[in-house]
């Protein structure tokens, strides 16, 4: 019977130890000896670290992603059937390249009878104009007979409603002439909307040579007007879309340089420069969009690649700096301690921080120098002891 009350106090046991062997670790780590201060706390081993001056970068690192500079969808004017595609995914375009062609017979058709009624017209011009000819020598010959009392009034007047007559028709025919040719150009241009082709801006930045990014339609499809049949993409620049909080928003100005990195290429950088700042933030998100335009000349960078941008809004020489790790809270306050390598006391100072980059934060106020406590400080208070382990001995 004792030997199994023994067993059932074995783990109790053995939970004891291990708190006063925890104990024992900590009074050997945390607490220098056994050793107090004058007020009884415990003097607290800590690490210091210098308040220094240094130059110090405002950098705002964002993610995002590329869209090329200009994208469009080639599409048609007429409805037809897709006789051809010329071209394919990642060939590249030039301006005015024949894209692809619709059957033509329809159209080809109408300039035909367009021309048929064209010629028609123009008889019908040459004879209204002989016809007036003829009534207005008619009309040139009864006028003096009328003089001379020969011919009559009705004669007369017979005469030059008929001269009236052939010149309104000749006018129409001129008309006509007019409307069907007219007729002709648009059966010529709908004749030539068979064949599609790419066209941008002449004058556009870097438009020499673009690239079909999708095709969208295969020979024999039946298309209406505006059917897509392939993309164009222009990458010889890319623009970087990235979203900046409230509180970079002030910072960001036009023309910034950027440092972009994609994983497709570790290690290498890009350079570009912000282009556009949208001039509102979206409520539900509190984000501006900011597009940063990169040249591509190489055409390395994708449209839709994910992409890191750093971007440096200032820089800031002779900082007061501190390690940032030395930051902590008391009593909801953010401040350092401070060390007095003489007495070894520790002084808590709120402080107002500027710029934070990487593992150094700018002290804006108060005015600070001396050591700042970097490890050990959670245990510390205002007025703590400490003491500064010297390693390796």
């Amino acid at each position: 019977m004792k030997d199994k009350i023994k067993e059932n106090y074995k783990p109790a046991i053995i939970v004891v130890l291990a708190a006063l062997l925890g104990w024992r670790l900590y009074q050997e780590i945390f607490i220098s000896g056994g050793d107090t201060g004058q007020n009884g706390t415990a003097t607290v081993a800590v690490e210091l670290a210098p308040v220094r001056k240094a130059d110090l970068e405002d950098v705002g690192y964002f993610t995002g992603s590329l869209l090329p500079r200009s994208q469009y969808t080639v599409a048609p004017k007429i409805s037809g059937r897709l006789e051809r595609v010329l071209v394919n995914i990642g060939d590249p375009v030039r301006f005015d390249q024949l894209i692809a062609v619709l059957n033509d017979d329809e159209y080809a058709q109408q300039v035909d009878k367009a021309r048929a009624e064209l010629e028609v017209v123009k008889a019908n011009i040459e004879e209204a104009r002989s016809s007036l000819e003829v009534s207005r020598r008619e009309f040139e010959r009864v006028r003096p007979l009328h003089q001379q009392g020969i011919a009559s009034d009705s004669e007369l007047d017979a005469a030059q409603a008929r001269c009236n007559a052939q010149e309104a028709r000749y006018k129409v025919a001129l008309a006509q002439l007019s409307q069907r040719e007219a007729a002709l150009r648009e059966s010529l241009v709908r004749l030539a909307y068979t064949e599609i082709r790419a066209s941008w801006e002449k004058g556009d930045h870097n438009s020499q040579v673009r690239f079909v990014g999708e095709r969208y339609m295969d020979e024999g499809a039946m298309l209406t007007p505006n059917t897509a049949i392939v993309s164009i993409l222009d990458i010889n620049s890319l623009i970087a879309v990235i979203h900046i909080i409230e509180r970079d928003y002030p910072k960001v100005q036009d023309g910034m340089e950027a440092v972009i990195t994609t994983d497709a290429f570790p290690g290498r950088t890009f350079s570009g420069r912000i282009a556009r700042i949208a001039p509102l933030l979206k409520e539900t998100s509190r984000q501006a969009r900011v597009e940063i335009e990169i040249p591509n000349q190489d055409n390395l960078l994708k449209p839709g690649m994910f992409i890191r941008a750093k971007i440096v809004f200032g820089t800031r020489r002779q900082a007061t700096v501190i390690p940032l790790v030395a930051l902590v809270r008391r009593e909801g306050r953010q401040g350092i301690f401070l060390a007095d390598t003489q007495s070894l006391k520790v002084r808590f100072v709120p402080v107002a921080l500027g710029i934070v980059n990487g593992e150094l934060a700018e002290v804006v106020e108060p005015a600070v120098s001396g050591s700042v406590v970097s490890m050990g400080q959670h245990l510390l208070e205002d007025g703590a002891s400490i003491t500064v382990p010297k390693y390796g001995e």
